[in-house]
């Protein structure tokens, strides 16, 4: 399972989570723009088959209207610091996993 955090998460997550997911990397080192677009970073976790954890709800519409993958984490606690939002998704890492193998589920909240 392969995790692409949005620009609206710390990249400094990506330390916290590589045990539990080794396979995390953060938006600003794909090598997209710098800010990315939603579109861009749409196009590269589908053509790098990551899912995208994000606090962003802009992700969801796109994911009604063109289906999966990507497969979309949204995280709906509001602002929460680093340390809390890798926590949050070491906690729901269960659910996460359950996502990423399902074929008909493609998005995950997580409150």
């Amino acid at each position: 399972m392969k995790l692409l955090l949005d620009a609206n998460l710390s990249w400094r997550i990506v330390k916290k989570l590589s045990i539990d997911f080794p396979g995390v990397e953060h938006v600003t080192r794909t090598g997209l723009a710098i800010p990315a677009s939603d579109k861009d970073i749409w196009k590269w976790a589908k053509a790098n088959q990551y899912s995208i954890v994000t606090n962003d709800e802009d992700f969801a519409n796109p994911l009604m209207l063109r289906g999966f993958p990507p497969k979309i984490i949204l995280i709906r606690r509001g602002n929460l610091a680093s340390e809390q939002v890798a926590a949050l998704l070491i906690e729901s890492r269960n659910g996460i996993e359950a996502l990423d193998k399902s074929e008909h589920q493609g998005l995950i909240e997580i409150y």
